[in-house]
């Protein structure tokens, strides 16, 4: 890179640091927390303190190297024809996520794994819990979930599971001695002799009447998910010992923290509060005391500046804004929204401590949204996993599964062949495969070099490939084309130009400019992703490029990602 570079790399990373970040940037020290001993209703709540470490190693950051995967255990592989997906299914299918061979592309090459929650309830998604010790059995034993443990690591995958902190089902043990208002359970809960009438979030009803007690009691989603009482010191310790279990003794690697903003309730006001955002940095002190490399990444939809007070309890937060930014702006070209939406984004969280999708399980198919456009889904794709941030992809989202609400119809079994079951089930299906998983599936895109699987496939392995992909400064270009979307993305070790037109028509002489950056001389290219010839770039003494021409023409939907290496 030469010297100019690594110095001004190195200024435009320190002034980065200095500001304020989504993530702590010292550990605090963990106060005392409680051990991992499994509450049961009519037992005694009063654990022991667990021994408070005098200092915390700092953790690498191995989350920002990776790509992620997020899986609906019950829509991925059947392995065993009831219609439900299971661990033995996920364990037949982990070489197509990734094979373990960093020489492969033939493997999707990602990195991470979350799974949709896996402990027992009464509902197929699994978000009102009955038991957070154990596993769903429909999706096979405890036993199996740690061989899939095994064979992931194995190939190098790290596992984060849903965490669902805020509610419990009605049917968990809790819940149900809870209902005697004798119970020491029953404050495990929000109860209330008269109906308080406050509206929830989205001006829902939040209380519901228990029939056996005559109570109302607070659940912010619905009646079946009745909201914990974080308020008392008992369900904040339980909580605390279910993060250690499954990080201690079962070995995963972290969390997707499910509903973060809910935990405590401040009068009216039901999310984001003081003592919400508190408990999650006391929480983080506790669990990166048992493992200093957990990762743990916080569903807080909402504005980027409310999610990023949560900066200090989570070692990531989910980009809804950002993620929607890049959806629209692919399907009405809008290059310049992207990049402001990046850019918003790097100002609250300029360690890259944040998260990027396109859609998941609660979202429309970003196929659907583009109503089958494959270029259009190409380019998000592109877009996102190109960018900063640690990148999740839905399951099916690499090959265009289709989607819309209701949410069953967001979360259809995976489609891996067009045969009979789709190759997701010998048996009947729980809920029916999408129409399409005859045209539609793995085993047709595997033969097409230019299907949005084999996209995908190239662009993560390119990211695991280049520095400046996954942890990169994000600098906008100018192009003299609008609708062309251009950044430099510059690392330590080297420095790549992404470029993609975002339209439908044919772009003439479209050119590139930038008034400062931490480059200086002459670079050859090299063509990583896309073809064509292009000249050497040539960056003054304070980094500026003046109207470097790309090709003659750039094609509808085209996309580059460039190399560029000094020259001698």
């Amino acid at each position: 890179m030469g010297k100019r570079l690594m110095s001004k790399f190195l200024l435009v990373f320190l002034i980065a640091s200095s500001l304020t970040a989504c993530m702590a940037q010292n550990e605090p020290t963990p106060s005392a927390a409680p051990s991992s001993t499994r509450a049961e209703p009519a037992a005694t709540n009063t654990p022991p303190p667990a021994p408070t470490p005098t200092t915390i190693p700092q953790p690498e950051d191995w989350w920002k190297d990776v790509v992620f995967y997020e899986i609906f255990v019950r829509s991925f592989k059947d392995s065993n024809g009831d219609g439900i997906g299971d661990f033995q299914g996920i364990i037949e299918q982990l070489d197509f996520l990734n094979d373990g061979d960093p020489t492969t592309t033939d493997d999707l090459g990602v990195g991470g794994i979350w799974l949709m929650p896996i402990n027992p309830s009464p509902s197929y998604h699994g978000y009102d819990v009955t038991d957070y010790y154990a596993i769903n059995p429909d999706y096979g034993t405890m036993e199996d979930f740690e061989q899939f443990l095994a064979e992931a690591q194995q190939r190098g995958i790290k596992v984060i599971m849903d965490l669902v902190l805020n509610h419990t089902s009605t049917e968990h043990p809790w819940f149900q001695a809870a209902i005697d208002p004798t119970s020491e359970y029953h404050d495990w809960y929000v109860w209330s002799d008269q109906n308080p009438q406050t509206p929830g979030p989205w001006a829902q009803n939040v209380w519901h009447r228990n029939s056996q007690n005559g109570l109302f009691y607070y659940g912010v989603f619905w009646g079946g998910m009745p909201d914990l009482n974080y308020d008392n010191p008992d369900v904040s310790a339980e909580m605390m010992n279910v993060s250690k279990f499954w990080l201690d003794e079962v070995g995963v690697d972290g969390f997707r923290v499910d509903a973060a903003r809910y935990l405590f309730a401040d009068g009216v006001v039901q999310s984001d509060t003081k003592s919400t955002i508190a408990w999650f940095e006391d929480w983080r002190s506790y669990y990166k005391a048992i493992n200093p490399e957990a990762f743990t990444v916080g569903e807080v939809w909402t504005n980027l500046r409310v999610t990023a007070t949560y900066g200090d309890g989570m070692d990531s937060l989910f980009m809804f804004d950002l993620a929607e930014d890049v959806k629209n702006a692919v399907f009405a070209p809008q290059p310049k929204r992207i990049i402001d939406s990046y850019l918003e984004t790097l100002e609250y969280c300029p360690d890259l401590n944040f998260s990027t999708f396109l859609s998941n399980h609660d979202q429309q198919r970003v196929m659907s949204l583009y109503t089958g456009n494959v270029d259009k889904a190409k380019l998000a794709a592109f877009i996102y996993l190109t960018g900063p941030g640690v990148p999740f992809i839905y399951y099916g989202e690499e090959i265009g599964m289709l989607g819309n609400k209701p949410d069953e119809l967001i979360r259809t079994p995976m489609q891996w062949s067009g045969e009979d079951g789709g190759g997701f089930t010998s048996g009947d299906a729980w809920q029916p495969l999408n129409e399409d998983y005859q045209t539609v599936n793995v085993a047709l895109q595997d033969q097409d070099p230019s299907s949005l699987l084999n996209q995908y496939r190239v662009l993560v392995n390119l990211r695991n490939q280049q520095s400046a992909l996954r942890t990169g400064s994000y600098l906008p270009l100018t192009s003299s084309c609008t609708q062309v979307y251009p950044v430099l993305r510059v690392s330590e070790e080297e420095a790549l130009i992404v470029v993609a037109n975002l339209s439908r028509l044919t772009l003439e002489g479209c050119s590139l400019s930038i008034e400062e950056s931490p480059l200086s001389g002459e670079y050859q290219v090299e063509v990583l992703l896309g073809e064509g010839e292009f000249e050497p770039v040539r960056f003054g003494e304070n980094g500026e490029l003046e109207e470097y021409p790309l090709l003659e023409s750039l094609q509808p939907w085209e996309k580059f990602i460039l190399l560029l290496s000094i020259s001698s």
